[in-house]
């Protein structure tokens, strides 16, 4: 599968969508994802070759991972244009084929899903409405924001954690695919991903959530959206998010902090390609120390309590921990785990990497306690 913009209320293929069924999300239907459920066991996966030099303590399971993608043989990501780079694999991708190669048993999907285009300042964004199959509602409400360093990825790509978080809570989650760069520059991902909080906190009860119980959640720049949307409706006087999920997000501009170091040339995320990222979005270098990139210097004060998940073997592993204590010296309250021997984007991969099973099991515990 190749990474190609997801077009407004169309019919699109999810990770597992080559293993079941497409989506539709011109009416209600049913997701087809890899998303684990407890009654899957996830199958024993072996690399083939050493652990890579970046990431000696790196897990089989999460190697094996790595070994698929590196297998696609695609040009590295920092190299290419935007547009390119959206047509290489990606980590998504090298899941559905070892679930594939491993004949490994799809998780009925116990949610169904929804596409909603919304206005937003001189366009159009799409959202994808998970709802969860069990109850009628009052659901609780999630606003997702996806990865991608702002350039690339989708809600296919991303698929599996948005679905993870709404069958796991038992929550409507909204995923939201925000304008891209360089086509989009900065702060255009900021204010979409402001203006659909805005759209779900004004349409939840038509929905069938409860406006009193929404939270915000996103990896990577995803994870840094969600901080800005708690940050802004703070600003702008609006419904704070109860609880706010933060997996490895983009927090800070330092690319030399000791994880930036250490996992310099790590898989799938580096350190040439966050420059690259950092670049296509943009306008220019002194952005970067803007409070909406470097969050560090934001005013944290008065923010939901927040969870925040990191990687061991990731550039962004220190971004977490440094928005933590800073979080905690701004009188939040902050939960954190971190997880061993994974990479940058292991959160989505429960069906074959234990520490994502977790992962995702511990940001669902966190959601459910804050919405009670």
């Amino acid at each position: 599968m190749k990474i190609n913009m997801l077009k407004p209320i169309a019919f699109v293929c999810g990770v597992a969508a080559l293993l079941t069924a497409c989506i539709d999300e011109s009416k209600n239907t049913s997701t087809s994802d890899s998303t684990i459920t407890d009654s899957t066991v996830a199958a024993v996966l072996r690399p083939v070759g050493p652990a890579p030099e970046w990431g000696k303590t790196i897990k089989p399971e999460m190697q094996t991972v790595i070994e698929k993608l590196n297998g696609y043989g695609d040009k590295p990501l920092e190299t290419l244009s935007a547009t390119d780079a959206r047509k290489n694999h990606t980590p998504t991708d090298a899941v559905t084929d070892l679930i594939k190669q491993n004949n490994m048993v799809i998780p009925t999907p116990q949610v169904d899903t929804l596409g909603k285009d919304i206005d937003v300042a001189g366009a159009k964004i799409h959202l994808r409405i998970y709802t969860p199959k069990k109850g009628n509602g009052p659901y609780p409400l999630i606003v997702y924001y996806h990865g991608g360093g702002f350039v690339i990825a989708n809600l296919d790509v991303y698929n599996a954690s948005a679905q993870a978080l709404a069958e796991q809570v038992g929550a409507i989650v909204i995923s939201v695919a925000y304008r891209l760069a360089p086509e989009n520059k900065f702060p255009t991902a900021h204010n979409d991903a402001f203006t659909a909080y805005e759209w779900a906190v004004k349409n939840a009860v038509a929905l069938k959530a409860d406006p009193a119980k929404i939270a915000v959640a996103g990896e990577s720049a995803g994870g840094n959206l969600a901080a800005n949307v708690s940050i802004m409706a703070r600003n702008k006087h609006i419904m704070l998010p109860v609880h706010q999920v933060l997996i490895y997000p983009i927090a800070q501009a330092d690319m030399n902090t000791k994880s930036y170091k250490m996992y310099e040339n790590a898989k799938p995320l580096n350190k040439s390609m966050m420059t690259w990222f950092t670049e296509k979005y943009l306008n220019t270098s002194i952005e970067m120390q803007d409070p909406k990139i470097s969050l560090i210097n934001a005013n944290l004060k008065g923010l939901p309590s927040t969870t925040i998940i990191t990687a061991e073997i990731d550039p962004l592993h220190d971004d977490g921990v440094i928005l933590a204590d800073k979080l905690k010296a701004a009188g939040v309250k902050v939960d954190s785990k971190n997880y061993e021997g994974v990479t940058h984007e292991f959160f989505g991969m429960a069906l074959l990497v234990p520490e994502a099973k977790a992962a995702q099991a511990y940001a669902a515990d966190q959601l459910k306690a804050a919405f009670k």
